[in-house]
């Protein structure tokens, strides 16, 4: 590519650290995060070696489909972005990183907010839980089409018929804005989001169209934070799943059914797992929309649950696309002991994968590839495919 360094004035002030590689030219990252992953899996695995493929690069910037927006100062003049070590906000909201739809959206979000008056929730005040304000968070997402979600988290429902009153004005001022939400997060701590959503709009879901299947994000959904490096994930998940040709697959952790839905075909059984209900009910919305076959289908439950032993015991093949702190010594043992010939293993923490390879000792890697899903940090998601080793007669 010989991208040069991506320039940002928060980075040179000092006032905003997240993007650690930043003073780093973009193929200079890539060059480093596959030589650390390569070195990592190579230490624990006998085939970690091998010859990878070409990572998947990304765009160096405008690629973040979700911002995740601190909300400080006061509701005449908010802040949009991060606190600073003194609890004053630091205003993010032409952060580069962020998709260019969302950047042209802040704005107004921060003009709503000073005209619906949503009173910023101030973290550093010695003051009682009601007189602290209200509005901790605001989270966009954007969608491939353009369109976007907004949330706003507050600390009660005080802030509900005030954003209902305004909501025509905003969504007057944002045609593209498909679903508001107002999520109630009453906790005096560093956490996100609540457990309680009230929709506001008409439509509860964002449509998410990757390589013609069609994923419906719902508010508290998980969806890699990269859309054009996830569609590139699940385009390499179908091609090596095409070369296997499995009759039987398991999709553990299938979330709103990303890998599910795309690996999908006639005469294979394909079943996802997620212990999300919502993301249970998005992808079996997706896939009645889409027309797929009857033999996909998709279960509530636990993906490392001793439930589930006697479906891998029957699958050909298993993905699991688990959190950061990756598969656990449990779950790699029901692997160990199940039918499945192949393992599907989408890892945002290499590390983990690391230590869940050296527990799957009966199989070996067969290929393996770096995606850039997180430009400017030394973060990365890596797909391998694992193959059970024969046994010798």
């Amino acid at each position: 590519m010989g991208l040069a360094v991506l320039d940002c004035a928060h980075f040179t002030a000092g006032e905003c650290r997240s993007c650690t590689w930043l003073g780093r030219a973009y193929d200079d990252q890539l060059v480093a995060k596959q030589e650390a992953v390569r070195e990592l899996l190579g230490a624990v695995h006998p085939a970690g070696a091998m010859a990878w493929e070409q990572p998947v690069a990304s765009r160096p910037d405008g690629f973040r489909n979700k911002a995740k927006m601190v909300v400080a100062g006061t509701a005449d003049a908010p802040t949009l972005g991060i606190l600073d070590p003194t609890g004053a906000g630091v205003d993010l909201r032409d952060c580069a990183l962020h998709t260019p739809g969302i950047i042209a959206a802040l704005p107004e979000l921060a003009a709503f907010i000073s005209r619906a008056q949503l009173t910023p929730y101030d973290v550093a005040a010695d003051l009682p839980a009601g007189q602290r304000g209200e509005l901790k968070h605001l989270l966009v997402t954007e969608s491939p089409d353009g369109e976007l979600m907004a949330r706003f988290v507050a600390r009660s429902t005080s802030t509900e018929s005030r954003i209902r009153k305004h909501l025509p004005w905003l969504q007057e001022r944002l045609p593209q804005l498909r679903v508001v939400t107002l999520n109630v997060q009453p906790e005096h701590r560093a956490v996100l989001e609540g457990d309680r959503e009230i929709v506001l709009t008409d439509a509860d879901t964002l449509p998410m169209r990757l390589n013609g299947v069609t994923l419906h994000l719902r508010p508290r959904s998980f969806f890699q934070t990269n859309t054009g490096v996830a569609a590139a994930l699940y385009r390499q998940a179908q091609d090596w799943v095409a070369d296997l040709a499995p009759s039987r697959l398991v999709d553990l952790y299938c979330g709103v059914g990303g890998f599910a839905l795309h690996l999908a075909a006639p005469g294979r059984r394909v079943t996802g797992i997620e212990i999300s209900a919502d993301a249970v009910a998005s992808a079996e919305r997706s896939r009645d929309e889409a027309g797929l076959p009857g033999d996909l289908r998709f279960e509530v439950g636990d993906a490392t649950a001793l439930e589930h032993a006697a479906l891998l015991a029957e699958a050909d093949l298993v993905v699991v696309n688990p959190p950061r702190r990756g598969v656990g010594a449990d779950l790699a043992r029901r692997l160990e002991e199940s039918g499945a010939r192949h393992v599907l293993y989408s890892s945002c923490n290499p590390e983990t994968l690391a230590r869940d390879l050296a527990d799957l000792a009966s199989y070996d890697m067969a290929r393996g590839r770096l995606l850039d899903m997180f430009p400017q940090t030394p973060h990365s998601e890596v797909l391998v495919l694992l193959e059970r080793r024969q046994r010798s007669e």
